[in-house]
């Protein structure tokens, strides 16, 4: 990828502190009085793979929270944790309106998922900001294609709500990641870079493959076959690896230029 003409710079992480604070007093209404509102065949369709979403959505971000501590601590950037907070706590938002909506639907939340655990184990075996950076951006980004899978799947307007909110709340957070990412990666060899996006590449494969046999029947209730799931992912990822590339921004601080945050996938 070239660098593009007049690029912007990369957002300070008080400038996502303000973003996070500013976003939790504009979420969208929810109709919980309305019930549910789901049929039993949508229902059955969706619960199970809700159930394990809702799990993966309600950490507790102590690995992650100790990870940025250390990377602030490193950059003299404090913020950098606040804004990390903030962000686990839409996550945090995020499971607890899943669990709601399946606490209205009469499903039982799980304890325990083969894919949630597999994804954790995987982080903790190396705790540091790109690695987990690199998980949040893949998960996410399947995370793009899997709510609005579920949004088309059900007429629940309770869970199409909830589906949206998560959808406007995941591009945001996919930004936020990138761009920590292109700061780590700034300083590396090209051949270095072309390394780690060599490694990207295979593990994106295998998460997509781990999505698709977890959620499959979800995704399908929404619309997706195996191969329009698979080119979707990879559109998506090739998007986020662009907004990862450090020739993506302008560094110099005189020459800074901030795009406005997107609201919904493109």
């Amino acid at each position: 990828m070239g660098a593009e003409a007049n690029p912007p710079a990369v957002r300070t992480s008080a400038e996502w502190v303000a973003y996070f604070r500013a976003n939790a007093q504009r979420l969208l209404p929810v109709p919980w009085d309305a019930g549910a509102g789901v049929t039993p065949a949508e229902l059955a369709e969706v619960a199970d793979s809700l159930r394990a979403w809702q799990l993966g959505e309600t950490s507790d971000g102590r690995h992650l929270l100790a990870a940025a501590a250390r990377h602030a601590a490193a950059t003299g950037d404090p913020a950098f944790l606040d804004a990390v907070r903030l962000f686990i706590a839409e996550e945090q938002r995020h499971g607890a309106d899943l669990g709601r909506f399946l606490d209205l639907a009469g499903v039982p939340w799980k304890t325990w998922d083969w894919g949630d655990a597999a994804f954790r184990a995987f982080r903790y075996l190396l705790p540091r900001i790109e690695l987990w950076a690199t998980v949040v951006v893949m998960v996410e980004t399947h995370a793009l294609l899997y709510y609005a899978a579920v949004r088309r799947a059900t007429g629940s307007a309770v869970l199409r709500r909830v589906c949206e909110q998560i959808l406007r709340d995941e591009v945001p957070h996919l930004r936020f990641q990138c761009e920590r990412l292109a700061v780590l990666h700034r300083r590396r060899p090209r051949p270095l870079r072309a390394l780690t996006l060599a490694a990207h590449r295979v593990f994106f494969a295998g998460v997509t493959l781990a999505v698709w046999v977890g959620h499959r029947r979800a995704l399908r209730a929404g619309g997706f076959t195996f191969g329009r799931f698979w080119r979707a992912a990879w559109a998506r990822m090739g998007a986020a690896w662009r907004a990862m590339d450090p020739r993506a921004y302008a560094w110099p601080e005189e020459a800074r230029r901030v795009r406005p945050i997107p609201w919904f996938p493109e």
